[in-house]
């Protein structure tokens, strides 16, 4: 667990420094091809980090792990993004995309010899924005035969930009996220957030008024 919460801070410390010497990124699952990703997020349920390479404009594979607090569990895993359909409109975009995920699940908790058995996860991302607002809805399935870690979740998202950022300067999104997770006592919350896009680097960063915890979201496309 130490050496765990050690690796997370300094993945935080790498992704803050790079985008405080960096100065339009999306937070989508994909960059451009030949391109690569680093996502790091953390929620009232988990921490996560991402790194990822985009092949073509539909498809990127990486490496996902992810630490569940619920379940004192950390998951290792390949993972593949794909772009299901793209619909461009003159001053609007929309995208589809499918996120799947299979590993290895450690439950440090567990008897020797019982810390670990596969795990796998997938899920769909929407969403549609213009220069003003964004809509998204997320889901997740977490497949496993321990029966704590499998769950379903999902979460969905509406933002504003206070003004109309031009392209190459800071862009500025002001949302609130609404998750539904069936296994918490709070099973539907809220969470404020900001966020701030400028180049290739995205940071967001809210509180879930709900169980009164932050969310911390920072990514990276090289």
């Amino acid at each position: 667990m130490g050496v765990y919460n050690e690796s997370m801070k300094h993945s935080l410390s790498l992704c803050i420094a790079l985008i405080l010497l960096a100065g339009t990124a999306q937070a989508r699952p994909l960059s451009y091809p030949g391109g690569t990703m680093l996502m790091f997020d953390n929620d009232v349920m988990q921490n996560n980090v991402f790194a990822g390479y985009t092949v073509d404009p539909k498809n990127a594979f990486g490496y996902r792990l992810m630490y569940d607090r619920e379940t004192a569990s950390t998951f290792h895993g390949a993972q593949w993004n794909h772009l299901l359909n793209r619909w461009n409109n003159p001053d609007s975009q929309a995208n589809l995309y499918l996120q799947s995920a299979v590993g290895v699940i450690d439950r440090q908790s567990e008897a020797p010899g019982q810390e670990y058995q596969p795990g796998a996860m997938t899920g769909i991302l929407a969403d549609w924005e213009d220069r003003r607002f964004f809509v998204s809805y997320e889901n997740k399935v977490r497949i496993a035969e321990d029966e704590q870690w499998r769950n379903f979740t999902q979460s969905g998202r509406l933002g504003i930009a206070p003004y109309v950022a031009e392209a190459g300067s800071l862009h500025t999104w002001l949302m609130v996220q609404f998750d539904h997770r069936p296994q918490l006592d709070d099973t539907f919350t809220t969470t404020p957030l900001v966020r701030l896009f400028y180049d290739s680097y995205l940071v967001e960063a809210g509180y879930n008024i709900d169980e009164q915890t932050p969310l911390v979201n920072l990514m990276i496309h090289f």
